[in-house]
Protein backbone atom coordinates (compact mmCIF):
# COMPACT_ATOMS: atom_id res chain seq x y z
CA UNK A 1 0.00 0.00 0.00
CA UNK A 2 0.87 3.62 -0.76
CA UNK A 3 0.43 7.18 -0.05
CA UNK A 4 -2.27 8.44 2.78
CA UNK A 5 -1.52 6.48 5.76
CA UNK A 6 -3.91 6.66 9.38
CA UNK A 7 -3.48 5.60 13.10
CA UNK A 8 -6.10 4.98 14.64
CA UNK A 9 -5.42 6.08 18.93
CA UNK A 10 -7.89 4.30 20.94
CA UNK A 11 -8.22 4.36 24.41
CA UNK A 12 -8.45 1.20 26.17
CA UNK A 13 -11.98 0.19 27.69
CA UNK A 14 -13.46 1.06 30.74
CA UNK A 15 -11.25 -0.92 33.34
CA UNK A 16 -11.45 -1.28 37.17
CA UNK A 17 -9.29 1.52 38.17
CA UNK A 18 -11.67 3.76 35.96
CA UNK A 19 -14.48 3.09 38.00
CA UNK A 20 -12.84 3.27 41.33
CA UNK A 21 -11.99 6.94 39.92
CA UNK A 22 -8.39 5.97 41.20
CA UNK A 23 -4.52 6.25 40.01
CA UNK A 24 -3.65 2.48 39.59
CA UNK A 25 -1.23 1.20 41.25
CA UNK A 26 -1.25 -1.97 38.60
CA UNK A 27 -0.67 -2.43 35.24
CA UNK A 28 -2.75 -5.57 35.16
CA UNK A 29 -5.60 -4.08 36.05
CA UNK A 30 -8.38 -5.80 34.35
CA UNK A 31 -11.59 -4.12 31.97
CA UNK A 32 -15.07 -3.91 33.83
CA UNK A 33 -17.73 -6.13 31.73
CA UNK A 34 -18.88 -2.41 30.20
CA UNK A 35 -14.89 -2.10 29.01
CA UNK A 36 -15.14 -5.25 27.24
CA UNK A 37 -18.54 -4.29 25.28
CA UNK A 38 -16.73 -0.47 24.49
CA UNK A 39 -13.78 -2.82 22.86
CA UNK A 40 -15.93 -5.26 21.00
CA UNK A 41 -17.88 -2.02 19.22
CA UNK A 42 -15.31 0.05 18.89
CA UNK A 43 -13.60 -2.94 17.01
CA UNK A 44 -16.58 -3.28 14.68
CA UNK A 45 -16.38 0.18 13.88
CA UNK A 46 -12.93 0.47 12.71
CA UNK A 47 -14.22 -3.08 10.35
CA UNK A 48 -16.71 -0.50 9.38
CA UNK A 49 -14.62 2.45 8.67
CA UNK A 50 -10.95 1.65 7.67
CA UNK A 51 -9.11 -1.00 6.85
CA UNK A 52 -6.56 -1.70 9.48
CA UNK A 53 -4.10 -4.09 8.82
CA UNK A 54 -1.41 -4.12 12.11
CA UNK A 55 -2.54 -3.13 15.78
CA UNK A 56 0.02 -1.83 18.21
CA UNK A 57 -0.47 -1.52 21.93
CA UNK A 58 0.62 -0.65 25.23
CA UNK A 59 2.19 -3.32 27.49
CA UNK A 60 -0.42 -2.87 30.33
CA UNK A 61 -2.74 -5.44 30.46
CA UNK A 62 -6.20 -3.61 30.13
CA UNK A 63 -4.61 -2.07 26.77
CA UNK A 64 -3.37 -5.48 25.38
CA UNK A 65 -7.07 -7.09 26.60
CA UNK A 66 -8.59 -4.08 24.45
CA UNK A 67 -6.06 -4.90 21.45
CA UNK A 68 -7.27 -8.25 21.51
CA UNK A 69 -11.15 -7.58 21.53
CA UNK A 70 -10.55 -5.05 18.77
CA UNK A 71 -8.35 -7.80 16.49
CA UNK A 72 -11.36 -10.43 17.38
CA UNK A 73 -13.90 -8.22 16.28
CA UNK A 74 -11.75 -7.09 12.60
CA UNK A 75 -12.14 -10.90 12.23
CA UNK A 76 -8.28 -11.37 10.87
CA UNK A 77 -5.17 -12.82 12.58
CA UNK A 78 -3.65 -10.18 14.07
CA UNK A 79 -0.64 -10.53 15.94
CA UNK A 80 -0.86 -7.55 18.96
CA UNK A 81 2.95 -5.81 18.60
CA UNK A 82 3.62 -4.52 22.08
CA UNK A 83 5.16 -1.36 22.01
CA UNK A 84 6.66 -0.35 25.94
CA UNK A 85 6.84 3.42 25.67
CA UNK A 86 3.04 3.70 24.65
CA UNK A 87 2.82 2.80 28.58
CA UNK A 88 0.21 5.03 31.05
CA UNK A 89 2.18 8.07 32.45
CA UNK A 90 3.57 7.02 35.87
CA UNK A 91 1.92 8.45 38.34
CA UNK A 92 4.48 7.95 41.00
CA UNK A 93 3.69 9.04 44.41
CA UNK A 94 0.29 9.63 44.40
CA UNK A 95 -0.54 6.22 42.51
CA UNK A 96 -3.43 4.25 44.40
CA UNK A 97 -4.86 7.95 45.07
CA UNK A 98 -8.19 9.27 43.99
CA UNK A 99 -8.06 11.31 40.90
CA UNK A 100 -8.57 14.52 42.37
CA UNK A 101 -5.05 14.40 44.24
CA UNK A 102 -3.37 15.69 41.16
CA UNK A 103 -4.71 18.87 41.71
CA UNK A 104 -5.14 18.80 45.44
CA UNK A 105 -1.34 18.19 45.36
CA UNK A 106 0.21 21.86 46.61
CA UNK A 107 2.54 21.99 44.23
CA UNK A 108 0.22 21.45 40.97
CA UNK A 109 0.02 24.00 38.36
CA UNK A 110 -2.98 23.96 36.58
CA UNK A 111 -1.35 26.50 33.84
CA UNK A 112 1.10 24.17 33.37
CA UNK A 113 -0.55 20.72 34.15
CA UNK A 114 1.32 19.27 31.04
CA UNK A 115 5.00 20.50 32.44
CA UNK A 116 4.18 19.09 35.98
CA UNK A 117 5.90 16.17 37.43
CA UNK A 118 4.30 14.15 40.28
CA UNK A 119 7.35 13.04 42.95
CA UNK A 120 8.79 10.27 41.36
CA UNK A 121 6.59 10.00 38.38
CA UNK A 122 6.51 11.51 35.06
CA UNK A 123 5.02 15.05 33.35
CA UNK A 124 2.86 14.82 29.74
CA UNK A 125 5.90 16.39 28.09
CA UNK A 126 7.77 13.18 29.04
CA UNK A 127 5.13 10.70 28.02
CA UNK A 128 5.35 12.72 24.39
CA UNK A 129 8.88 12.37 24.17
CA UNK A 130 8.37 8.97 24.36
CA UNK A 131 4.85 7.91 23.48
CA UNK A 132 6.15 10.74 20.44
CA UNK A 133 8.97 8.19 18.99
CA UNK A 134 6.47 5.49 18.89
CA UNK A 135 3.97 7.02 16.42
CA UNK A 136 6.83 8.37 14.50
CA UNK A 137 8.17 4.68 13.89
CA UNK A 138 4.84 3.10 12.84
CA UNK A 139 4.21 6.05 11.01
CA UNK A 140 7.28 5.53 8.92
CA UNK A 141 6.81 1.68 9.17
CA UNK A 142 3.81 1.89 7.80
CA UNK A 143 3.37 4.40 5.58
CA UNK A 144 0.27 3.39 3.28
CA UNK A 145 -1.69 1.54 6.04
CA UNK A 146 -4.49 1.80 8.62
CA UNK A 147 -3.11 1.15 12.13
CA UNK A 148 -4.51 1.05 15.32
CA UNK A 149 -2.15 2.10 18.18
CA UNK A 150 -4.01 1.23 21.95
CA UNK A 151 -3.02 3.32 24.87
CA UNK A 152 -4.39 5.10 27.72
CA UNK A 153 -6.01 8.47 28.95
CA UNK A 154 -2.70 10.14 29.30
CA UNK A 155 -0.72 8.86 26.49
CA UNK A 156 -3.67 10.14 24.22
CA UNK A 157 -3.04 13.69 25.21
CA UNK A 158 0.49 13.23 25.09
CA UNK A 159 0.41 11.98 21.15
CA UNK A 160 -2.29 14.37 20.79
CA UNK A 161 -0.05 17.17 21.11
CA UNK A 162 2.57 15.15 19.63
CA UNK A 163 1.03 15.75 16.47
CA UNK A 164 -0.62 19.34 17.07
CA UNK A 165 2.42 20.99 18.56
CA UNK A 166 0.90 21.52 22.14
CA UNK A 167 -0.94 20.34 25.26
CA UNK A 168 -4.63 22.60 23.92
CA UNK A 169 -5.91 20.27 23.72
CA UNK A 170 -9.42 20.36 26.41
CA UNK A 171 -9.67 16.95 27.73
CA UNK A 172 -8.68 12.91 27.29
CA UNK A 173 -9.85 10.83 25.58
CA UNK A 174 -12.81 8.26 26.16
CA UNK A 175 -13.09 4.95 27.19
CA UNK A 176 -12.21 3.37 23.48
CA UNK A 177 -12.77 6.51 21.53
CA UNK A 178 -11.46 6.93 18.32
CA UNK A 179 -8.81 9.46 17.35
CA UNK A 180 -7.71 9.47 13.48
CA UNK A 181 -4.10 11.11 12.58
CA UNK A 182 -3.20 10.97 9.07
CA UNK A 183 -0.18 11.18 7.80
CA UNK A 184 1.91 10.98 3.82
CA UNK A 185 4.05 8.50 3.93
CA UNK A 186 5.15 8.89 7.02
CA UNK A 187 5.51 12.87 7.45
CA UNK A 188 3.18 15.60 8.00
CA UNK A 189 1.49 14.14 11.05
CA UNK A 190 -2.34 15.72 11.16
CA UNK A 191 -5.05 14.96 13.65
CA UNK A 192 -8.06 14.94 11.68
CA UNK A 193 -10.81 13.36 13.60
CA UNK A 194 -12.25 12.36 16.47
CA UNK A 195 -14.60 9.09 15.51
CA UNK A 196 -16.25 5.74 16.08
CA UNK A 197 -18.13 5.17 19.85
CA UNK A 198 -16.39 7.12 23.08
CA UNK A 199 -17.22 8.07 27.00
CA UNK A 200 -17.37 11.12 28.26
CA UNK A 201 -13.75 12.35 28.66
CA UNK A 202 -12.33 13.67 32.03
CA UNK A 203 -10.02 15.85 33.13
CA UNK A 204 -7.88 13.25 34.59
CA UNK A 205 -5.39 11.07 33.27
CA UNK A 206 -6.23 8.35 35.27
CA UNK A 207 -5.46 5.15 32.75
Amino acid sequence: MSGLGRILLVRHGESTGNVEREFSRDPDIDLTERGVEQACATGRHLAREFSPTRIVASPYFRARRTAALIGDALSGAFDIHIEEDLRERSIGALAGQPYGAMAAHPDYEPERYWAWRPPQGESLEDVQVRAGAVLQRVAAAYPGEDVVLVSHGGTMMALCAHVEGSFERPRVAGNCEVVVVEHSGGRDLRLVAAAGPSAAGTEETGG
